[in-house]
């Protein structure tokens, strides 16, 4: 994880004014999620938005090279959000932050979000959960593995161990993102932005695409430029295992344990995090108020979209 403990900011305003922003595997770089919450942040707050331990934008992950020379490949081991949330930890303390004034999380950076207040309640005055849940549930694993069948499918793959041979499983991992993709929006919003239009001059009956195919393979192309597959695997892992309540008593006892001011914001439109869920970890946080519906069409990445939305939540908790 990239650590910057002598940077002067860090040291003279991030003890009581720090605010840690959290997302999911493949969703943006750090700096374009810093750029769509620009309104949520006021200019007095000093925002860190790290990228997640296993990742490949500059935390360690199985692209890193190994004491070895290598890169870790195959080898990286398996992680769990506590073991993401330990490395943040050890950055929080690196850069002299004691307390957090808000953490806030979506999706994948909601599991993590939420296990900072459990795991360091003292450490969290107040935070934010969106479209995220208590525990991965089966739907969720199921498309997690769909993906990662894929990308470990492709023969390319080579158990993991393909950064030095010049080709990685990018067949592979653009169809995990495409699987993935279409969970992330919604059907209604695909059928009004898309219907069955063709693409263009392509002619779907004579071997073309309809633009929704085309749209998927966008973002396919998109991610392959800019992802590695053994990260890819290893955050989608990683999110199969979060179960807020392992080895705590169960998801009630652990969600006990949060003493933060708490929102809870679920998007209307969501087919992958269902309101339910975050229901569920709205009544179960003793310091959550009521849950917050984000209204969107656009499905799970509505609280990506929906700036003005997560903004209002923001100024609620810190504003």
């Amino acid at each position: 994880m990239k650590q910057r403990p002598g940077h002067p900011l860090a040291r003279q305003s991030a003890r009581t004014r720090a605010r840690l922003i959290r997302s999911g595997p493949s969703r943006g770089s750090d700096r374009q999620r810093a750029s769509s919450h620009r309104r949520a942040v006021p200019d007095r707050w000093f925002v860190v938005a790290a990228n997640v331990l296993g990742g490949c934008q500059g935390s360690t992950g199985p692209s890193s090279t190994r004491p070895d020379g290598r890169p870790w490949g195959g080898a990286f081991p398996s992680l769990t959000q506590r073991d993401q949330i330990a490395a943040e930890a050890g950055l929080a303390d690196a850069l002299g932050i004691d307390r957090w004034a808000l953490v806030v999380g979506g999706s994948m950076g909601g599991m993590r979000a939420m296990e900072w207040a459990v795991s360091y309640p003292e450490r969290t005055s107040a935070l934010l959960l969106l479209a995220t849940t208590a525990a991965a549930s089966a739907e969720q694993i199921a498309w997690a593995n769909i993906q990662l069948h894929a990308i470990r499918g492709d023969p390319h793959w080579r158990g993991g161990d393909y950064h030095d041979t010049g080709r990685g499983p990018h067949t592979g991992l653009g169809q995990a993102r495409r699987i993935a993709h279409v969970t992330y929006r919604s059907e209604p919003e695909l059928q009004v932005r898309f219907g069955r239009a063709p693409q263009g001059t392509e002619d779907p009956w004579n071997g073309g695409r309809y633009q929704v195919a085309s749209y998927l393979d966008h973002h396919a192309d998109k991610l392959v430029r800019r992802f590695d597959a053994g990260s890819y695997a290893v955050l989608a892992d990683a999110m199969n295992t979060h179960d807020i309540g392992r080895d705590r008593g169960g998801t009630r006892a652990a969600l006990g344990r949060v003493t933060a001011r708490t929102l809870v914001a679920g998007v209307s439109s969501d087919r992958l995090y269902p309101l339910a869920q975050q229901a569920e970890l709205a009544a179960g946080i003793p310091t959550a108020d009521d849950l917050r519906v984000i209204e969107s069409p656009y499905g799970h990445d509505g609280f990506l979209i929906e700036v003005d939305q997560v903004a209002a939540l923001v100024g609620e908790l810190v504003g």
